[in-house]
C-alpha cells in the first residue's frame, strides 16, 4: 500500500474539487441534461447527490464511532442557480468543518467493514476526495469540458480504491490470482485474490494479469467512467471480468 495523502492535503483537495464541481454547475447551460456516466441522473440529480451526500458524511463524522448506518438526510435544494451554488458550498464546508473538528484518527461509521481502510475520519476524508473528484469529472463531461483527474488525486485514488473498495476478508470465489496495477512511469500495486479474500500486498511472483495506464485512467476505469479498453491489459483478461462482477 502507498502512504495516503496527509490529512491537511485531503481537506485541501475536498475544498478544491468541490469548487471545481460548482464551477461546472455554474457553467452548465441546462441542469436537466443527462449525465453520460450516470445515465439515470440529470445534472440536477447530481447536484442533489453532492449536496445531500456531503451533509450525510459530515453527520457521520460528527457522530463518532457507530456500527449502525445512519439515515440519509433529505434536504430541500434551492431552485435558483446562485442559491444552489451557495447550498453546495455550504455542504462542502459542513463536511470540512466536521473533519477538522474530529481529526484524522477519530472513529466513525463506514461501509468498508473488512477492507484495509480504517473506519476513521481520515479514511472518510480520503474517500470523499475520490467521490467528489469523480462527480466533478461527471459534471465536466456533461458540459463538454472533461479533464483528467489531477495527478495528486489520481495517484492517491488508485491506492484508495484498491484498499477500500477491492480489499475484503470475503473469500474470492474463483481460482487464486494475483493482479498488478501499474501507473505509467509511476508506482505499482499488487492485489492478491484467494480464499482469504482480496488484499493489497507486495509482489512475490509474476502476476496472472496486469493493467497499465495513467493514474487518472486507472481510477476512471475502476469507477466505470472509461472502458477497460483504455488500459493496457496483460495476462489473463478473464480475471478482470471476474473481479468487476464480484460482489462480496
Amino acid at each position: 500500500m502507498e502512504t495516503p495523502l496527509a490529512f491537511p492535503d485531503l481537506l485541501r483537495l475536498i475544498d478544491e474539487r468541490s469548487a471545481a464541481f460548482r464551477a461546472a454547475i455554474a457553467a452548465a447551460p441546462d441542469l436537466g441534461v443527462t449525465v453520460p456516466t450516470c445515465p439515470e441522473w440529470t445534472l440536477l440529480d447530481l447536484v442533489h447527490h453532492m449536496g445531500q451526500g456531503r451533509r450525510f458524511w459530515a453527520g457521520i463524522v460528527a457522530a463518532g464511532p457507530s456500527d449502525v448506518r445512519p439515515a440519509r438526510p433529505e434536504v430541500e435544494v434551492p431552485h435558483e442557480r446562485e442559491a444552489m451554488l451557495a447550498w453546495l458550498a455550504d455542504a462542502a464546508e459542513q463536511l470540512l468543518a466536521a473533519l477538522r473538528e474530529a481529526g484524522p484518527d477519530a472513529g466513525c461509521w463506514s461501509w468498508w467493514g473488512t477492507s484495509q481502510s480504517p473506519r476513521t475520519a481520515g479514511a472518510v476524508a480520503r474517500h470523499q476526495v475520490q467521490e467528489i473528484s469523480l462527480h466533478t469529472y461527471d459534471a465536466q463531461l456533461t458540459i463538454g469540458a472533461a479533464q483528467p483527474l489531477p495527478d495528486e488525486v489520481a495517484l492517491d485514488g488508485v491506492d484508495e480504491f484498491l484498499v477500500t473498495c477491492v480489499s475484503t476478508a470475503d473469500a474470492w470465489p474463483h481460482d487464486a490470482a494475483d493482479i498488478d496495477y501499474h501507473v505509467t512511469d509511476g508506482p505499482s500495486w499488487r492485489v492478491k485474490l484467494s480464499s482469504a479474500g482480496a488484499r493489497v500486498t507486495t509482489a512475490d511472483k509474476p502476476a496472472d494479469a496486469a493493467a497499465t495506464a495513467t493514474a487518472s485512467d486507472l481510477v476512471l476505469a475502476f469507477y466505470g467512467r472509461v472502458s477497460m479498453d483504455a488500459l493496457k491489459l496483460d495476462g489473463d483478461p478473464t480475471i478482470f471480468d471476474q473481479l468487476i462482477a464480484w460482489e462480496p
